[in-house]
C-alpha cells in the first residue's frame, strides 16, 4: 500500500504527458524507450539501441521484440511514432513539449525500427528520452477512449480513483518477467503528517519521510529508511511578470539574502544536500556551471534601495503541508531574509489541489521538482513560453544560449552555452533554489527489492513483500 498526495485535487491524470500526471501510477503501468541505469546513464528499455546520423538530426531506434501492451496488442514502431508526435499537440498543453519540441516527426522504418527526425541537431536526445513522462502508449490512445491507461509496464490498471483508492494488478506477461507482487494499491492522503501517521500505524508499506521523522523509524526494527542521491529540490518561484518581482534587482535581492549552508543544516542536515545558486543542475551533471552565492545582506539591501525599496519590502510566500518540509522551508526563508529588510509573510494554502490552485497562480509559491538533466530542466522550467515556466521568466539571451547549446555537437561549446544560461538565472532569474537534496523513503521491513535509488530507478517487477 502506498499513498498519493492528491496534489492536483483529484485531477491526477493517467495520461503520462498531462500537466496533472499521476506519476506514481504512471511510472508503474507504462514503460519508456530509454531508462536510467544505477549510475543515471541511459540504458535500454523498450529501445535496445539508438544511433544518430552524422549531424545528430536523425536518430534510429531498434525496439525490443515480443513486447505486448496490457490489452494483448503488440508494441511496435507505430506506437513510438504516435507517442512522440502526440507530445507536440497544443491541445494537450504538455510541459514535455518544451523538452522534446525539436522532434519534427517519427518515421516507421519497420515494425521494430523507428527513426526520430529532428528540426535541429541534438546530440543528447537519449538523455531527454529518460524523462519520466515519456512513456509509450498504444497508437490512438487519448483522453476520450479506453486505450489510455494501457501500457507495457509490470502492472495493469484495475481501478482508478485519485481521490480514493487506485489499484494496480500484476501484468503476468510483462516482458522482463512476471512481477513478484500481485497488486499495488494507492490511497489518497494529501497531508504529509497524515501520511506519516498512516505509515506508523501500518496502513502503508512505503512513504516519503522528512529528516525530523527519520529517527522515529530508524529506532524501530519494523521499518527501513533509505537515503539516496536524487538532486531533488524545493524552491520559491517568484512570478517575474508580477510586481514587485518584475524588477531583476528585487529578484536577486530576495535570493542573495539567504544563508544556504545554514538552510541545509536546518532542513536536511549536513551531508544530505549540496548548495546551488538558484540553478537546478547538480554538480555531477556534465553541463553544471560553478557559481558562488554566499549570503550577502548588504548587497540585498543595496539592490532593494536601487529598486525603490530603501525601507525594505513586503512579500507573501504561499506554501502547503503537501510534501515533507514545504512549510518549514518557507519559514526558514522568512527568518533569514528578515535581516535584509525583506518582510516575508508565509501563507499556508490547502494541500488538496495545491499544484492546480496555487502554484503558477500566486505571485510567490514554494515549488518542488525532482532531478532532471540540464538540458531538460533549463528548457522546461525557464524557456520563454514553456507551460511549466513557473516564474514566467522570459529572457531572449537565455533562450539563445539554450538554442546554441542544443545545436552544438562540440561538448565544450555546448557546456559554455549551458553555463551562460545558468549564470543568467542567478543574476536575473525568478526562482530561489538554495540546495539540491538527497531523497529519502521509509518502508516496512517486509518490503524487499527496492535499491536505495530514486523512484525512477525502481524495477517494480522485482519488488516483493513478505507475508
Amino acid at each position: 500500500m502506498r499513498a498519493n498526495d492528491l496534489s492536483f485535487g483529484g485531477k491526477e491524470s493517467i495520461d503520462p504527458i498531462s500537466p496533472n500526471r499521476f506519476y506514481e501510477v504512471n511510472d508503474i503501468i507504462y514503460s519508456r524507450l530509454v531508462r536510467q541505469d544505477d549510475d543515471g546513464e541511459p540504458a535500454p528499455e523498450l529501445a535496445v539501441s539508438w544511433t544518430p546520423n552524422e549531424n545528430a538530426t536523425e536518430w534510429t531506434l531498434k525496439l525490443q521484440p515480443g513486447v505486448k501492451f496490457h490489452d494483448g496488442s503488440d508494441f511496435d514502431a507505430a506506437d513510438v511514432k504516435f507517442t512522440l508526435e502526440r507530445i507536440k499537440d497544443p491541445a494537450l498543453e504538455s510541459p514535455v513539449a518544451s523538452v522534446l519540441g525539436m522532434i519534427d516527426h517519427v518515421e516507421v522504418v519497420d515494425p521494430l525500427t523507428a527513426k526520430i527526425v529532428l528540426s535541429s541537431p541534438h546530440a543528447g536526445l537519449p538523455v531527454l528520452l529518460l524523462d519520466y513522462r515519456v512513456r509509450m502508449l498504444p497508437e490512438g490512445a487519448g483522453p476520450t477512449n479506453d486505450k489510455l491507461g494501457i501500457g507495457t509496464g509490470p502492472f495493469k490498471l484495475e481501478s482508478y480513483d485519485p481521490e480514493g483508492r487506485t489499484v494496480l494488478v500484476a501484468n503476468k506477461d510483462y516482458w522482463e518477467g512476471a512481477p513478484k507482487l500481485d497488486r499495488i494499491e494507492f490511497t489518497a492522503i494529501p497531508d504529509s503528517e497524515a501520511r506519516n501517521q498512516a505509515m506508523l500505524a501500518g496502513q502503508l508499506d512505503m512513504s516519503s519521510v522528512t529528516r525530523d521523522q527519520q529517527p522515529v523509524y530508524e529506532s524501530n526494527p519494523n521499518f527501513v529508511v533509505q537515503s539516496f542521491p536524487a538532486g531533488d529540490w524545493y524552491g520559491i518561484a517568484f512570478r517575474t511578470d508580477t510586481a514587485p518581482f518584475t524588477d531583476p534587482k528585487v529578484r536577486k535581492a530576495i535570493r542573495v539574502a539567504v544563508n544556504r549552508d545554514e538552510m541545509i543544516k536546518l532542513m536536511v542536515g549536513e551531508g544530505n544536500a549540496a548548495v546551488t545558486c538558484d540553478v537546478p543542475v547538480k554538480s555531477s551533471d556534465p553541463y553544471h556551471a560553478e557559481i558562488s552565492c554566499p549570503q550577502d545582506i548588504e548587497l540585498a539591501k543595496k539592490l532593494l534601495t536601487e529598486a525603490g525599496f530603501p525601507d525594505g519590502i513586503d512579500i507573501e510566500v504561499n506554501t502547503a503541508d503537501l510534501e515533507p518540509g514545504m512549510v518549514q522551508f518557507a519559514e526558514i526563508y522568512q527568518q533569514q531574509v528578515a535581516k535584509a529588510g525583506i518582510r516575508a509573510k508565509v501563507k499556508l494554502a490547502p494541500s488538496d489541489g495545491y499544484w492546480d490552485d496555487v502554484w503558477m497562480k500566486e505571485p510567490a509559491s514554494v515549488t518542488s521538482w525532482s532531478e532532471r538533466p540540464a538540458d531538460q530542466i533549463l528548457n522546461e522550467a525557464y524557456r520563454t513560453g514553456s507551460s511549466w515556466n513557473e516564474s514566467y521568466f522570459s529572457n531572449p539571451e537565455f533562450d539563445s544560449a539554450l538554442d546554441k547549446a542544443r545545436s552544438s555537437l562540440d561538448f565544450e561549446e555546448a557546456k559554455k552555452a549551458y553555463g551562460d544560461a545558468q549564470r543568467l538565472l542567478f543574476e536575473v532569474g525568478g526562482t530561489f533554489i538554495p540546495y539540491l537534496q538527497n531523497g529519502s523513503r521509509v518502508m516496512t521491513n517486509k518490503v524487499t527489492g527496492i535499491k536505495p535509488l530514486a523512484e525512477d530507478y525502481i524495477r517494480w517487477h522485482l519488488v516483493d513483500k513478505a507475508e
